[in-house]
């Protein structure tokens, strides 16, 4: 038996077709229903549907008065409802949103500003912008819309462009992932494959508004099929969150793996009588974190494994609970593959390439402007994501080892190429390499080695790199060597800088 998970073809969407259109269909029919509530200790902030989708398509009005349909527009949007509501907006006017992390320096923009050529950009203030002789419509202008007359929703061929994110290259350059409208029906798939969601829960996702992990699991899907989302209001600490998911009767949580593990640092017992299990995503779940959250009360936690050229398309879920040392089995629908050198599937229990068929209808359609780019990463009729894998007679998948050297920061893949390109420059270093390091159990972080005539201070390269690169990528500490490990063609060996920091913090 070969390595090949197949159990039929996905529903196919409907067309015409907005994502907007879709993610909002329910206000019509429960316009008194609360969408969202942003939970603190002090209160709650609460958008009923009607008054969601009247905000959306109001700002989509707006939109159009400045720009016109399928134009790309960069989101510089900080931590608050206006950043769904701004790229729900975008979305249902036929206008193609690019949602950013409000970490990014102004020269990390910029690159991607020059890479896509947008037409505008949407926020600014404390967000970092970049110069440049772009339009930029401020908060203000952007909240004033929300009271305009109904846009009417841009319907037309599901397969058209409809929103671009960010990843961080494997090449050190930042690529812009461009996703169609039906990328949202394709998550559908999700549903019963990871989240075991329904019109009666109440998910609460522990990240910002503006993290394209909350934005899909946290609000377009519990939207979608009228359920009530629960976003912690900005600067709630981690500790607080078993209290907030209590009094705000949160059914299900969503968190990336290190929140778990923060909230057990404080939490040794927990009172969650409304949860009914916990998701988790954006990098390896460890079973000693898996176990200790049950262990303390929290219930059942259901990783999922994807990226941002198609979200998550393997979890474990309540009908399908996670086998010890897997990953979880793909979600029916999905056509996924194990793959050896060859491009063909291996034999069941061989490790090869994690694959998706590409013709799945939550693959992304390419890399903006780089269409060889793209075409690398396709072989034959699949998809290679670059993950090592193996999978049992079940269809359940362990996971292995990523195929480059691609590193994971809090649920965020950094190419530590990209970062080592950011600070090669900086006076007194000859040569720098990154890699991420197991500070302490369960717990990764960035750590850069460099060369140089003399030490430097690492204050002012730690500031120096503040400056330069987002929270989540920067270095949390400089290390020197005499010499960067290297193989005899010169490649740097990025395993024995994490043996360096091994020896070094044993």
């Amino acid at each position: 038996m070969m390595s090949v998970f197949d159990h039929g073809a996905p529903l196919p969407c409907p067309a015409p077709f907005n994502m907007a259109a879709h993610v909002l269909a329910q206000a019509g029919r429960l316009p008194d229903k609360i969408a969202l509530s942003i939970v603190g200790l002090s209160g709650a902030e609460r958008w009923r549907y009607d008054r969601l989708e009247s905000a959306v398509r109001g700002t989509g009005t707006g939109l159009l008065e400045h720009f016109q349909p399928g134009d790309i527009l960069m989101m510089r949007l900080g931590n608050s409802v206006d950043f769904p509501i701004v790229y729900l907006g975008a979305i249902a006017a036929g206008l193609i949103p690019v949602p950013t992390s409000s970490q990014l320096t102004a020269p990390e923009v910029g690159k991607m500003i020059a890479q896509l050529g947008p037409a505008g950009i949407l926020g600014g203030g404390e967000v970092a912008v970049p110069d440049s002789d772009l339009p930029v419509l401020g908060l203000d202008t952007l909240r004033a819309m929300r009271d305009l007359p109904p846009v009417d929703y841009d319907m037309g061929d599901p397969d058209r462009l409809a929103y671009i994110v960010f990843t961080s290259g494997t090449s050190g350059a930042p690529r812009g992932v461009m996703h169609a409208h039906r990328a949202i029906w394709a998550r559908r798939m999700m549903h019963d494959g990871w989240y075991s969601l329904t019109e009666q829960d109440r998910l609460m996702h522990a990240g910002a508004f503006n993290w394209t992990y909350t934005l899909g699991t946290g609000l377009m899907d519990p939207w979608s099929v009228g359920a009530t989302a629960v976003i912690p209001a900005e600067g709630t600490p981690s500790e607080a969150l078993p209290l907030l998911m209590q009094r705000h009767q949160a059914t299900i949580f969503a968190a990336a793996p290190g929140v778990y593990r923060k909230i057990l640092q404080h939490h040794s017992q927990l009172s969650l009588p409304h949860l009914r299990h916990g998701l988790t995503a954006g990098e390896k779940l460890s079973d000693a974190i898996r176990t200790a959250w049950s262990d303390a009360g929290g219930g059942q936690l259901y990783e999922a494994f994807g990226m941002s050229e198609c979200s998550t398309f393997i979890s474990a879920s309540p009908d399908h609970p996670i086998e010890p040392g897997k990953l979880g089995r793909p979600q029916i629908g999905r056509r996924v593959a194990i793959l050896g050198p060859d491009g063909q599937p291996v034999p069941l229990g061989t490790e090869g390439v994690i694959a998706i068929n590409r013709q799945d209808p939550g693959l992304m359609l390419g890399y903006f402007g780089a269409r060889s780019e793209t075409e690398e990463r396709m072989q034959g009729s699949w998809f290679l994501t670059g993950d090592h894998g193996a999978m049992d007679a079940e269809g359940q998948i362990e996971y292995l080892a990523r195929a480059d050297d691609m590193m994971n920061a809090g649920g965020y893949r950094v190419s530590p190429i990209e970062v080592e390109a950011a600070l090669q420059d900086i006076p007194g270093i000859h040569e720098i390499g990154v890699i991420d390091c197991e500070v302490k159990a369960d717990a990764r972080l960035i750590i850069a080695f460099y060369t140089s005539d003399t030490p430097l201070d690492e204050s002012q390269l730690l500031q120096l790199s503040g400056e330069r690169l987002a929270r989540y990528k920067q270095p949390r500490a400089f290390l020197r060597l005499p010499l960067l490990p290297r193989n005899p063609n010169g490649k740097l060996l990025r395993k024995a800088l994490r043996d360096e920091y091994r020896a070094r913090h044993p």
